[in-house]
């Protein structure tokens, strides 16, 4: 047929049918540009939204690797002369990359100098053997440690000591439990809750940081975003604990044995050597350094100094650094930040606020409700199919175009953007526990749900009650 081998279709409809939703973007792309300009909607601002569009439909349907869609949006804002490419360069390196990409090697080299499984095997001997203390303990130290290292390097940290304690409890390793439910999902739920407490613990907090601070709206500190965030972080941890339990009450209310065994591997592992002591001090001085020198510095560049003193003291080898960072991520961060930014200068974050205000204002009178449920609910849904970044890089510009006061809606949005409950692909860290083949796809429901609807409720009550007090 044409000239074509039966072998040769066969695997071109293959490549179809796995890269449909690639095509679809494809004709979509081709379909909007030559759909008239909507009115009050520049052409620039129309050419931005057919690429925001594409990418939620590449992201969405993972045709392709992030990455790609990273790349993809910086090409697209140059061949649809949205910008040009020196510009498109320029929005994409700023101090939010830097600090991405300085946090993801700092993690690097915590974790190389195997401070990360001290870290791990020490909770235990703060929890004691009672399983609700265990998990209590899981989640508060995933919670706090993620607040500052990063909710990945935390999941991957705590998950051997979980695997641990469900095989020296004497369960079946090979299927999902009650018990394996109850100790992973609290170190999914506990990275979750606790990526909101600083910048530093999720790249949509240093995200939105960097669009209050590049719109001129606000110029937000670390220190200034524990004050907003903590409280939500301390009420969750408990609340968390409690849905966990219940949803999941094991058979095990005590776990002696398992705990006994873990101990025992912790003292094998000897005094800390001089190499982790360095490592240790290296990290409290940049943890230092957020707090007090990142409105002179920036966040970023004090990360990378971090990385310098690291490679400089020989802490870690540029190769292991180089082998381990996540470098997609940095791209489709930094991708994600120049498509923000754009929704911003051609204000089409302006015209689909206005939008929304319209056509939600058939239905609501108030329009801080209004605004509350874009920031909020539409977030939280979004950031379960999407990922986190991607979605307050998206909606960032939307909201805090739609009025009212900008910082309480841009933070409501980066903390209702860690509400990643309900299904598997919503944070790296529910698919980290999802590897394990312990859990089923329906127990993220089941918890997930209960968490999700109190924690909209806890983050209204706080942004109603306790913010108020910042003098926001």
């Amino acid at each position: 047929m044409f000239g074509f081998s039966q072998r040769s279709i066969s695997t071109i409809l293959f490549w179809v049918t796995r890269k449909k939703w690639l095509i679809l973007s494809f004709f979509i792309s081709i379909s909007f540009f030559y759909v008239p300009t909507p009115d009050g909607l520049s052409p620039e601002g129309h050419r931005t939204l057919i690429i925001v569009l594409v990418t939620l439909t590449l992201i969405i349907s993972e045709s392709i690797p992030l990455p790609a869609v990273a790349i993809l949006i910086i090409i697209m804002q140059v061949i649809l002369d949205i910008d040009t490419p020196d510009g498109v360069a320029s929005s994409f390196m700023s101090d939010t990359v830097f600090f991405i990409m300085g946090s993801l090697m700092l993690a690097v080299a915590i974790v190389y100098q195997g401070l990360d499984k001290r870290l791990a095997l020490g909770v235990i001997n703060l929890t004691g053997n009672r399983t609700w203390r265990i998990v209590f303990g899981f989640i508060g130290i995933s919670a706090f440690l993620s607040s500052f290292i990063g909710e990945h390097t935390v999941a991957a940290m705590m998950l051997p000591v979980a695997l641990s304690l469900i095989r020296n409890s004497g369960m079946d390793t090979n299927k999902p439990s009650k018990l394996s439910s109850l100790l992973l999902f609290s170190i999914a739920y506990g990275c979750a809750i606790g990526s909101i407490g600083t910048p530093s613990g999720g790249g949509r907090n240093v995200i939105m940081i960097g669009y209050l601070s590049e719109f001129g709206l606000a110029d937000i500190s670390y220190l200034e975003w524990m004050k907003f965030s903590y409280p939500m972080l301390l009420l969750q941890v408990p609340l968390a604990t409690f849905i966990l339990w219940r949803t999941f009450t094991p058979p095990q209310k005590i776990m002696d044995s398992a705990v006994r065994k873990l101990k025992v591997k912790v003292t094998k592992k000897g005094s800390f050597t001089a190499n982790q002591i360095t490592a240790i001090v290296i990290f409290l001085i940049v943890f230092l350094g957020w707090i007090f020198l990142s409105p002179s510095f920036g966040l970023g560049i004090i990360a990378l100094s971090g990385v310098f003193l690291y490679l400089s003291f020989g802490l870690i080898e540029w190769q292991e650094i180089n082998k381990n960072t996540n470098w997609g991520v940095i791209l489709l961060f930094g991708a994600a930040i120049s498509l923000g930014t754009q929704i911003k200068e051609t204000e089409a974050g302006l015209w689909l606020a206005n939008l929304a205000l319209k056509y939600m204002g058939i239905i609501f009178n108030d329009q801080n409700i209004i605004i509350g449920f874009v920031s909020v609910v539409l977030t939280s849904i979004l950031t379960n199919l999407l990922s986190s970044a991607a979605t307050v890089a998206i909606l960032g510009p939307i909201v805090l175009d739609m009025g009212g006061n900008p910082i309480i809606t841009g933070i409501m949005t980066s903390i209702a953007s860690a509400f990643s409950y309900l299904t598997i692909i919503a944070s790296p860290t529910c698919m980290i526990i999802h590897s394990t083949g312990l859990i089923s796809s329906t127990d993220y429901f089941k918890a997930g749900w209960k968490l999700y609807l109190f924690s909209i409720i806890m983050l209204y009550l706080v942004s109603r009650f306790y913010w108020p007090f910042l003098s926001l």
